[in-house]
């Protein structure tokens, strides 16, 4: 028998397993980006990847803020190809950083002008969802006291104590109540409106998990009847209650000049090296599927005006007539500002 030298016999060998089994190709995928908050169904995210025969790998990044801030450090060398989560107050600090590149996508002729705040389209709308009081109905039903009605009501002797808001300087439901502040007393009475409301023992919790989990007494052993969160938060009650209700524990106080508008966009980062990926993922964010499944994730509503809403919301969810309104661009001149006054104001 003839034997092959061994280099040679090693480089048939290394050529026969080549043959035989191919190098695995890398998978495509495109990256988004988002804050904590962000969720959508697997089953949903899964028809965009198999439609378009790629991975999709979600980055969250921390909170609104913190997110969109990494999004601009990263400017010359883009985390992700698309970013969710740039909501109205953050939106002219996200614009300037010019970190986004236009798309009209075709899906935009089914979202409300109200909802479209970019008119170079760099930032298209998601979501929206309103910031305002909520009540718990049977504390008030069992001390016989009517619910407020509208903000100036928070600072009446008869609601002393009872009141949990969050430190806007920290927390995105925070910051958006503050601007439902100004814009009902604007820049020369919020911060009298503030004074009046420490004077009348509120709490300020750090975020919204603290201030509804510790301390409204409808989600927690607090005793705080009313907390700053949102429209929908009655229908998330019933959602996760433990035991099925026909009829929501809370209550939102959703009166003219008492809530703020939240308004969450998506955009495709500047210097991504799949731009037409990115526009069918974003045109799929702001289509049905996509639209239909954000209501029971995030617990806000679809930008899209054809999407269908879940039961649920339409029962026990609610959005303002008439939200008041902060211009993006007055939001961002004077947001540090704004801060530091109410901090002087509330926590000093």
């Amino acid at each position: 028998m003839k034997i092959f030298p061994t280099f040679l016999g090693v480089a048939l060998i290394l050529l026969a397993v080549t043959t035989v089994l191919p190098v695995a190709k890398a998978e495509k995928t495109i990256t988004l980006m988002s804050h904590d908050s962000f969720n959508i169904s697997k089953e949903v995210i899964e028809i965009f990847e198999k439609e378009n025969k790629v991975k999709v790998r979600f980055l969250k990044a921390g909170d609104a803020g913190a997110a969109l801030i990494q999004a601009i450090l990263s400017k010359k060398n883009p985390l992700a190809d698309v970013f969710y989560g740039v909501d109205n107050s953050f939106m002219s600090r996200a614009l300037d950083a010019e970190i986004f590149i236009p798309y009209a996508s075709p899906l935009l002729n089914n979202i409300p002008d109200h909802l479209k705040l970019d008119k170079l389209n760099r930032l298209l709308p998601v979501d929206y969802g309103d910031v305002c009081l909520n009540y718990d109905k049977a504390w008030f039903q069992k001390q016989t006291l009517i619910p407020p009605k509208e903000l100036s009501d928070l600072i009446k002797p008869e609601y002393k104590g009872l009141t949990v808001v969050e430190n806007p300087a920290i927390s995105s439901p925070g910051m958006a109540f503050l601007l439902a502040t100004i814009g009902r007393f604007g820049e020369n009475g919020y911060l009298n409106f503030w004074k009046e409301l420490r004077e009348n023992n509120v709490i300020v919790a750090n975020g919204w998990e603290d201030a509804y989990y510790g301390h409204f007494t409808s989600a927690s052993k607090g005793d705080r009847p009313i907390v700053v969160s949102y429209g929908s938060s009655p229908a998330a009650a019933v959602y996760y209650s433990e035991k099925p209700l026909s009829e929501a524990p809370t209550a939102a106080v959703i009166s003219h000049g008492s809530t703020f508008r939240q308004i969450e966009f998506a955009g495709i980062l500047k210097g991504t090296d799949k731009p037409e990926l990115a526009k069918k993922l974003v045109d799929f964010m702001l289509d049905i599927p996509f639209q239909e499944d954000i209501p029971l994730q995030m617990f806000v509503y679809p930008a899209n005006s054809k999407a269908d809403l879940p039961e649920l919301f339409t029962r026990h969810a609610v959005v303002a007539e008439k939200p008041v309104i902060v211009a993006p661009a007055a939001i961002e001149k004077n947001r540090n500002k704004w801060i530091e006054e109410w901090t002087n104001t509330v926590l000093r």
